[in-house]
Order: C-alpha cells, then sequence, then structure tokens
C-alpha cells in the first residue's frame, strides 16, 4: 500500500511539472530548453583531435583519438584572462565565457577577438606557455572588418570609407570619399543578394586590398520616419524599386606598399551585378562573376590585379529564367591552376572543377543531393568536402569526393541533419546531428571502416517541464502531380481525433528557406508549439519555389510569384480539410514577409478557407519591391506587366473576405511599408474591414521583448475569430 502511495505521489509531482509553454517562452525558449551539445567543436589543426568548450562555457576541452575521445581540458578562462591582463595591462576586459569565435592557428596556439573599452585586438594564445600576443588592434568604432590571413595588417571602415592599420600600428587611408551615397568597402552591396557577406578582401601575401566602391547617389532615396523626438524626422535609405535606376558598383584594389589603387575594368553597363569575388592564389589575377541586370546571364570574368586589366572570361552561364551565384571560387589548396565552381544549371547546386583557363575538368555532382555547405579540402588537396540535401531535401549529410575521378562517398547514414566535418587528415568525422525524435548525438566516425565513437547523447530538454506535442512528417504531390513535397503537422496536447480543432497554417512560401526538415522537432517553432499546445492543428508545407530542392522546384516561380506556391498549398489544406478531427470552419494562416504575401494572396484569391490570417511584413505589390530579388523572380514591371497585375494585391482588396491582421514595423527597410498602407487604402475604398498594428521602432522583423507582444497578439487574434 505504501509503495502504491509512493508511486501515485511521484507520478502526480511529474504530471504536475509538465506543463504548456508560456507566451514569454515562445521567444526565450529555444535557448532555456536547448538540447546539451558540444559549444564551439573544432578540429585542431595538425591533429586527429577536437576541441570544444565544456558545460560551463568557462574551459576549453580537447578530444583525441590516442586518448580514446575522452575530453581533456587544455585551457582555462582565467587562464586566458591572466594572459590578456598581461599583454593588455592599461584595457578592462573581463570576459565571461571562453571565447567561442576562436580559431586554431596551429595545434598549440589559437586566436580570437577580444573588446576593450579602447580598442577591440586580435590575441594568439599559446595553450602551452600560457601567454598571449596582440596581433592586431582595430578601433572600436567601426562598422565592418577585414584582416588579413596573416595578421599583419587589417581593414576597417569609418563611416563611408576604408582605413588600414599595419602591424607597426601605423594607419592607411585608402578612401576618401566624402558625397552621400558613396561608401567603400561594406558588405551591404547588391542588397546582400548573390551570398554577398563581404565587402572587402586580401590578397594571398596580404599586401593588397580588393574592395567594393558603391555609387547609389542616383538611386531613389526612401523616407523612414522616425518618432524618437518631439517633431518626427525622416531617415532616408536607397531603394531601388523594381524597374527603377540601381545602384552601381566597381572593385577596386589598394596596394599597401606603391599606395595607389586601381579599378578593375568591369565594363558596361554600369547597373550589372559582381559577385563571386575571388582572389587568385597567387594574387596575379581577380575572378568575377559579371551578371546583367536581368540576371540570366552570367560571365566569369577574369581581371589582372595590378593593372585591373579584363583577361578573360573563362566560361558563361545563360538560363532563360534567372541564374544565381552564391558561392566565391575555391581554389584546391595544391593546385592554384584548379578551383570548384558551384551551380545549379544541372538541375542541382553541385560542384564542377574547372582550370584557370576556363576548361571544365570534371563534374563532381552526385546523384540528386544538392550541395547545401562547401567545407573544403583534405590536407592532401586530393578530395572535397561537402553537406549536401538528400531524400527530397529533408535530410542533410557530409559527403567525400575525389577530385581525380568524381567517385563520392556519404559518410554519415543515419537519418536526420547532420552538422558534420572532417579532420584534416580525412580519418575522421566529427558528426552532430538530429532527427524528429532525436534531441542531439555527438560522434566521432572513422571514415575507414565507419566505427562511431559516442561523444554526447542528449536527452529530450522537455521532459518532466513542457508537454510536447506529437509532431509527424506528411508527404504530398504538387499541384502539377509532379513533385514531393514535405510537410509537417503537430497536433494538439491530449490530441483526441474524435474532438474537432482548430487548424493554424504556418508558412513562409519563398526563396532560400525551408520550414520543414528531419532535425529536432521537425524544425517546429516555439510559437507553433505553443499554439498546438493551446488546442490547434498546426500545419506547414514547404510548397515549390522553396530552398534545397533543386533547379526546377523554385524556377516553376518565374514571373508569377505566388501561383504555383499557392497551389501547392492548397493541397495541403484540402487534405487538413479531409480530416474528422479537423474544424474547417474555423481555420487561420500566418506568414511574414514572403509568408504574409502569401497569406494575404490566399485570404483574396481562395478567400472561402480561412476564417482568419496574420500577415506579417507583407509584399502587397512587386512594383514596390526591390530590384535585386524582384526582377530575378518577376523581371522589370515593363517586361512583365502581366505578371505584376496577377501578382498585386493591390487590385483584389474588394475579394478580401474573413479576418485579416497585417502587422509591420515602421522602419522596415525590406518591405516598406507602403506596401500595407496602399493595401489598407485600397480596403477603404472596397468596405473591406482590416485590422492594422504597428510596431513603431522594428524594422522587418520585430525582435527582443517585443517579440513577446506580438506573438500574444497574434494568438489572440485567433483565439478571438478560431475558438468557439
Amino acid at each position: 500500500m505504501k509503495k502504491l502511495l509512493l508511486l501515485l505521489l511521484l507520478s502526480s509531482s511529474y504530471a504536475y511539472g509538465q506543463r504548456n509553454l508560456t507566451i514569454d517562452e515562445t521567444v526565450f525558449g529555444p535557448g532555456k530548453y536547448a538540447a546539451k551539445s558540444l559549444p564551439a567543436a573544432k578540429w585542431i589543426k595538425n591533429t586527429d583531435a577536437f576541441s570544444s568548450l565544456d558545460s560551463t562555457y568557462q574551459n576549453l576541452v580537447s578530444f583525441d583519438v590516442k586518448n580514446n575521445w575522452k575530453p581533456q581540458q587544455i585551457a582555462s578562462l582565467s587562464d586566458l584572462q591572466s594572459a590578456i591582463k598581461t599583454v593588455l595591462p592599461n584595457e578592462k576586459i573581463n570576459l565571461r565565457n571562453f571565447p567561442t569565435s576562436y580559431q586554431w592557428e596551429d595545434n598549440k596556439r589559437i586566436s580570437f577577438q577580444v573588446a576593450g573599452e579602447n580598442n577591440t585586438y586580435g590575441l594568439v594564445y599559446d595553450l602551452a606557455t600560457k601567454t598571449a600576443q596582440v596581433k592586431n588592434t582595430l578601433p572600436k568604432e567601426r562598422e565592418g572588418e577585414e584582416i588579413g590571413s596573416l595578421n599583419t595588417q587589417s581593414a576597417y571602415l569609418v563611416g563611408n570609407n576604408i582605413e588600414i592599420i599595419q602591424a607597426d600600428g601605423q594607419k592607411l587611408q585608402v578612401t576618401q570619399d566624402t558625397i552621400d551615397g558613396i561608401v567603400n568597402g561594406t558588405s551591404v552591396i547588391h542588397r546582400n543578394e548573390f551570398g554577398i557577406d563581404k565587402g572587402m578582401w586580401w590578397s594571398a601575401d596580404n599586401k593588397k586590398l580588393l574592395y567594393y566602391r558603391k555609387d547609389e547617389t542616383m538611386v531613389s532615396n526612401y523616407p523612414l520616419p522616425q518618432w524618437d523626438t518631439r517633431v518626427a524626422s525622416i531617415k532616408d535609405i536607397r531603394y531601388p524599386m523594381a524597374g527603377m535606376k540601381s545602384e552601381e558598383v566597381v572593385l577596386k584594389i589598394y596596394d599597401t606598399e606603391t599606395k595607389q589603387t586601381i579599378t578593375l575594368q568591369t565594363g558596361e553597363p554600369k547597373e550589372q551585378y559582381l559577385t563571386i569575388v575571388t582572389w587568385d592564389p597567387t594574387g596575379e589575377f581577380v575572378y568575377v562573376g559579371v551578371l546583367n541586370r536581368g540576371q540570366d546571364h552570367l560571365k566569369l570574368n577574369k581581371y589582372k590585379a595590378s593593372t585591373g586589366e579584363f583577361v578573360q572570361t573563362l566560361f558563361e552561364e545563360k538560363s532563360d529564367s534567372w541564374v544565381e551565384p552564391q558561392h566565391a571560387l575555391a581554389f584546391l589548396p595544391n593546385n592554384p591552376k584548379q578551383f570548384i565552381y558551384q551551380t545549379d544549371k544541372d538541375g542541382y547546386n553541385q560542384l564542377y572543377l574547372y582550370d584557370t583557363s576556363g576548361k571544365l575538368i570534371r563534374q563532381l555532382g552526385y546523384k540528386d543531393v544538392l550541395v547545401t555547405n562547401f567545407q573544403g579540402f583534405d590536407e592532401k588537396g586530393s578530395k572535397a568536402y561537402y553537406i549536401g540535401a538528400t531524400n527530397n531535401g529533408m535530410e542533410r549529410h557530409l559527403f567525400e569526393v575525389e577530385l581525380k575521378n568524381g567517385k563520392t562517398t556519404q559518410l554519415t547514414k543515419t537519418n536526420g541533419v547532420h552538422n558534420s566535418s572532417i579532420s584534416n587528415s580525412g580519418k575522421y568525422v566529427l558528426d552532430q546531428y538530429s532527427n524528429l525524435n532525436t534531441p542531439n548525438i555527438v560522434q566521432v566516425i572513422a571514415t575507414k571502416d565507419g566505427k562511431a565513437t559516442p561523444i554526447l547523447h542528449a536527452t529530450n530538454p522537455f521532459t518532466g517541464k513542457i508537454n510536447l506535442p506529437k509532431i509527424e512528417f506528411k508527404s504530398f504531390v504538387s499541384a502539377d502531380g509532379k513533385t514531393p513535397l514535405n510537410a509537417r503537422i503537430t497536433y494538439p496536447t491530449n490530441f483526441d481525433p474524435n474532438k474537432k480543432y482548430p487548424v493554424m497554417v504556418y508558412l513562409y512560401g519563398g526563396s532560400h528557406a525551408q520550414m520543414v526538415t528531419d532535425r529536432w522537432l521537425g524544425g517546429l517553432g516555439y510559437f507553433d508549439m505553443f499554439m498546438a499546445q493551446n488546442g490547434y492543428i498546426v500545419f506547414t508545407l514547404d510548397n515549390r519555389g522553396s530552398d534545397a530542392r533543386g533547379r526546377d522546384f523554385t524556377r516553376v516561380t518565374h514571373r508569377k510569384l505566388g501561383e504555383a506556391e499557392m497551389a501547392d498549398q492548397l493541397v495541403g489544406i484540402d487534405y487538413l480539410k479531409s480530416q474528422p478531427y479537423v474544424d474547417a470552419e474555423n481555420m487561420g494562416i500566418f506568414g511574414w514577409s514572403f509568408g504574409g504575401f502569401m497569406s494575404s494572396s490566399l485570404m483574396t484569391k481562395h478567400n472561402d478557407i480561412f476564417k482568419a490570417a496574420v500577415a506579417g511584413g507583407p509584399v502587397m505589390d512587386w512594383k514596390f519591391y526591390e530590384v535585386m530579388y524582384g526582377e530575378r523572380y518577376m523581371d522589370t514591371p515593363e517586361e512583365n506587366p502581366e505578371g505584376y497585375e496577377k501578382t498585386s494585391l493591390l487590385n483584389k482588396a474588394e475579394k478580401l473576405k474573413g479576418n485579416l491582421l497585417i502587422i509591420h514595423g515602421a522602419q522596415d527597410p525590406v518591405v516598406v511599408q507602403q506596401h500595407s498602407m496602399e493595401f489598407i487604402q485600397k480596403c477603404i475604398e472596397a468596405g473591406k474591414q482590416v485590422d492594422y498594428f504597428l510596431y513603431p521602432t522594428h524594422e522587418h522583423n520585430v525582435m527582443g521583448k517585443d517579440r513577446i507582444h506580438m506573438y500574444d497578439k497574434i494568438a489572440k487574434y485567433f483565439d478571438n475569430y478560431l475558438k468557439k
């Protein structure tokens, strides 16, 4: 009897401990309930060993094959702090955690950056002697930086201009432009399309700096009202809308020895895109992907670094829709005459081996595997490694390809999404992965025989704390009857198939995004979980046009954004409506950005499905969107008037049914507020009621604690209209 009573008490205590997420946890939950992992795990150079931070983030530990992969502490935060104090006695630097951004210089030294009160310092720390060296110093007030590979020279931005600090502390003023609209060295080029994430590149010998110079003086100013003063002011941004005048960009090279600057002769027209910028390993040449404004014709050009002179076009790539270069060239470590180029021209983004004359040596693609993350080469330069999307985009695996013959081996096998990397020797894989029901597993795999050594097996972080709803993957066929589509359905807590539940469809639907993968929780967001815990069926489907499925999957949207996407979403919606546990009279839809465009489109073009919708930062007419993204998919309004007319929601406001809440950031520089304001005006003219909420200080996404307010508003909006 006592045992039974104890069991009852324990079970009731366990049940009491389980609860639903709070609205605050929709934002802060991912940090609070994260599965255990190996933070900042990295292979140590020239060894078969890797390092990571321990669970306290205070110590650096190593895992070595010689010690059977057992962790050993190799550095501590206290020792690191002491070394920093010794080398920088006049700076106040207090690190809370061991730097996660550390990099291995060799097998004994790490490098990292620390910020002091006066400057930011690049340090190298010797683990054996517990001493540090200052390798570079950067001013605290800067907007971007590029540190040379030898740590001898550092370039950074002050305002719109570039300065260089040399190893001896001497400053070089690279540019001195004072005209508003001329910007040097910035990574904000072509609105960060085409994989652009930097605006400066050092040559291998650290003597020459290659950089973008952007002239947007001819681009229209777009006003963003600022509400932080008694009399509101205007902040102007340069925003080239589809079909309008765009920025003009060139590439320049500054020689730190001669103090001379030359311009690459990238030619006319001035409105073109300069992409995948890559130094030749010898420093003699620069390679640039020159893409026309129509984005359907790419030339990979070679330029002489000493003069800027055009040398040759290595090859060209054309398309009847668009060409989208995303990745710089990767030169083989032991052969400066050969490089890897990535393209989806044959159906999937894959690797191609070229020589510097433009000759294709070998295609290195493997089946329908789509390369998502090229990881480089082995120490001999005979093999390349990459993470590839498999199983119709649901999984990610590590692959090895032999450059001499293209032989490809899949190095990870367990279903799921793998974040894996190879040791320098190529003998071992550090593999971290999860899948729908596995929070996180870390293991080391021997490439010779596939034997795995377990390092960490994370438990479910919600157990005993949070009610985790049931999540299932679903597969459908696209509206054209040809293509598999992936979807995820999340059931309410304590789901009863004999009851009927309201639905929230959460979607994005646009390019370069994938909502459903075989990772922990299937990619489910915490707000989705919150809604399922509060009685909703939550459904998400990746339609054609979304990411990681190949060229044809995306190109179907050309000149008619939203059409194929909606058709595919309707396939999933029809499935939901056919289920006996779905309350088809109480369905809602929520999306942000492209998802806001999709939500608004479905509420007007298919207006008999959803009783309520929330559209965040929605595109309402593509003619108001920017040049680089908009023209890739839609061409210009002059070239495609029918497409712009069909996809615009301004001429469809009179078809709106149901309850629509539009949310917008007043400072949105991506989807400017004009989109939603124009649509609201059309709704007024059509006599249609629409709800509107503005976040005055936020840009395209509502972040921080204000995001809690936003999710609370969305949840209550659906409750008001979808719950009986």
